[in-house]
């Protein structure tokens, strides 16, 4: 029997997945471009910097074009593709030819080629998906924990960002995003409209 929190974040998950898919695609795309110039202005991601990002779902933030830009400057780029419960993490260094359907159809990294999954302590800063953030730094996944086991792997100087669409941010009278023990917070919350950084 799902207790109080998850039954709350169920609902949450419906309400917020809806208002997503209900932006139409030239506006996601549009918002998604804006989200990718608030990445590159930051601090945390300057550089050659190791990050962890994701393959966007089709109603996701799309983050192709900053993940390019990111090879593009020298830095290392890696994504997770699920393996049962668990997420394992692979380097790519090309997104056209490094990348297959996975999981539900979202583009995972593809295996092979001697290249062993990573140890995710060399990650310096991850680039997140969600269905929903709040001002103080929840993080409102998918559902089935995937991401919060991969987040608690990182290294604790690691820097977590999230990203979404305005629509799925909570803010302020909006409510907070219900947090069980094994729900990872981020440390920067990134919408096409702002840059927040939790207390």
């Amino acid at each position: 029997m799902a207790t109080a929190t998850q039954a709350e974040k169920a609902r949450l998950r419906l309400r917020l997945r809806a208002a997503r898919s209900a932006l139409p695609a030239t506006t996601r795309a549009a918002w998604s471009a804006g989200i990718i110039r608030r990445l590159a202005a930051l601090p945390e991601l300057a550089g050659g910097q190791a990050v962890l990002a994701y393959a966007a779902a089709p109603s996701e933030v799309d983050l192709d074009g900053w993940m390019r830009a990111h090879l593009g400057q020298g830095g290392r780029l890696y994504l997770p593709r699920v393996r049962g419960d668990d997420l394992e993490v692979l380097e790519v260094r090309d997104l056209d030819h490094g990348l297959r359907p996975g999981w539900r159809g979202v583009r995972e990294p593809r295996a092979g080629g001697g290249v062993p999954p990573l140890d995710p302590g060399v990650v310096e800063a991850a680039i997140v998906p969600g269905v929903a953030f709040d001002r103080f730094g929840g993080r409102l996944g998918q559902g089935g924990g995937h991401m919060d086991r991969l987040l608690a792997r990182l290294p604790h100087e690691a820097t977590v960002i999230g990203v979404a669409f305005s629509v799925q941010f909570l803010g302020t009278g909006a409510g907070v995003v219900p947090m069980e023990e094994h729900d990872v917070r981020v440390d920067v919350v990134v919408t096409e409209q702002q840059v927040l950084r939790p207390c």
